[in-house]
């Protein structure tokens, strides 16, 4: 590795890659990879036929220009030597310059930095992706294209820094405080506030909501939540860094709070609509997976089961009534799901974390006693500058684009549907 720049000290001397530690890193990196063709599967059954392969290209396409943006500046952005009091990382590490097979301090101890970098490629790559699902059957892929590269620039990688950057000013490297495990701030909240964003700038698609089918797919919507569900344990237990008892707590955390969150809302469908809906437990699976990620490693069992019942609760809640009551437009509920869903899982970290369950924890949760009310008004100030600047940089790069190239196909290329006038394919061929 070449010499560290300034700034980001290597880890102290005799510190040895650990083998177990660095197999987990990459098998945690391949699961959170495998999340976005995921998202593409669930995404893409729960469109129309006709708009399927836009879907399915567009995620796919989020993962080729993220990957190749975070190696060229986007990593140095996020995690590079702080600039400017903790708002932004340095270019020190352009072209992944430094970024070698030695462990660097504060972010890894016993795993090479460039498996930690590869790693969190990988969450850079399906934040962006997650926007297709508020904006979905409606926007120009050149104009997805555009958004995505400025989008994970201007405000991804910044937020990134200010949670999880070495001397961000949001996070435990030097911050506020705020805990965010494993993304529920940087992810979650980012890409479920700028769909809102999105359904605003964009507005409806023809014929919302009276000349919309349902679903055309849902066996491959539970697919794309199967293999969701699957890469979330990369996503969640592979933020401990460490092949240990943190990343086995967190593992559980996962999974609890994602079966609590799918019965509940298929409960709350049951007690409401009569029936239990296939669609409405794999929604309310994916919200209880997002709702602990921030928590995921500073929760007990117990917390992940009250994050799961709200994660079930209150993005229910906005599906079902609140888009209905607004009017808007938000095609596959993202910022139902991940905004909300987002939000409730940080502020929920604020009352359930504890050091019980992770001694990083300075603060315990508002529920675990002294220091609890602190800590949730950290969680509270780190969800409003995460919603604030999601939100309004969200609004200003729609507006930028539509500018450039325009964000809204017209309405007869709407009309025909998006695989054949955008990709010249079609996603099913009917043989006589």
């Amino acid at each position: 590795m070449a010499d560290a720049p300034a700034g980001a000290a290597p880890a102290p001397a005799g510190v040895a890659i650990n083998s177990g530690d660095t197999a987990w890193i990459l098998i945690s990196a391949a699961l959170v990879m495998l999340m976005t063709p995921g998202l593409a599967f669930f995404y893409g059954g729960l469109v129309r036929r006709k708009n399927v392969l836009s879907v399915l290209m567009q995620c796919m396409t989020a993962i080729c220009i993220v990957s190749i943006q975070w190696v060229l500046f986007g990593y140095s952005l996020a995690f590079g030597p702080d600039k400017w009091g903790g708002l932004i990382g340095g270019l020190d590490w352009v072209g992944l310059s430094g970024v070698g097979a030695a462990p660097m301090a504060p972010y890894v101890d016993t795993v090479p930095h460039s498996a930690f970098m590869i790693y969190q490629m990988m969450f850079a790559v399906i934040t962006p992706a997650l926007i297709i699902g508020a904006c979905a059957e409606r926007m120009k892929f050149s104009a997805f294209c555009i958004f995505t590269l400025l989008w994970s620039t201007l405000v991804y990688d910044p937020l990134a820094h200010w949670v999880w950057g070495a001397g961000g000013f949001l996070g435990l490297n030097g911050g506020w405080g705020a805990l965010d495990f494993a993304g529920g701030t940087v992810v979650h909240i980012s890409a479920g506030m700028t769909a809102l964003a999105a359904v605003i700038v964009m507005g409806k698609r023809q014929g919302h909501p009276t000349s919309i089918s349902p679903p055309h797919n849902l066996p491959l919507g539970v697919l794309g939540a199967g293999l969701l569900w699957f890469g979330w344990f990369g996503f969640n237990a592979g933020s401990a860094l460490h092949a240990d008892s943190l990343a086995v707590g967190a593992f559980i955390a996962t999974h609890v709070a994602a079966a609590v969150a799918g019965l509940t809302w298929a409960l709350l469908d049951w007690m409401f609509h009569k029936k239990p809906t296939t669609l409405g437990m794999i929604t309310g699976a994916v919200g209880g997976l997002v709702a602990v990620t921030p928590g995921a490693g500073f929760v007990t069992p117990m917390g992940a089961i009250f994050i799961g019942l709200g994660a079930g609760l209150f993005p229910w809640l906005a599906v079902t009534f609140l888009k209905n009551r607004l009017g808007y437009d938000d095609t596959l509920d993202a910022f139902g799901v991940h905004g909300l869903g987002g939000i409730w899982g940080a502020l929920a970290t604020g009352l359930v974390a504890c050091a019980a369950a992770n001694p990083a924890v300075n603060r315990n949760g508002l529920f675990y006693g002294p220091g609890g009310a602190e800590q949730l008004m950290t969680q509270f100030k780190a969800v409003c500058v995460a919603v604030v600047w999601s939100f309004v940089m969200g609004l200003i790069l729609f507006k930028v684009v539509d500018l450039m190239v325009g964000l809204r196909v017209n309405q007869h290329e709407e009309r025909v549907g998006l695989d054949l006038t955008q990709h010249k394919e079609v996603g099913y061929t009917v043989i006589d």
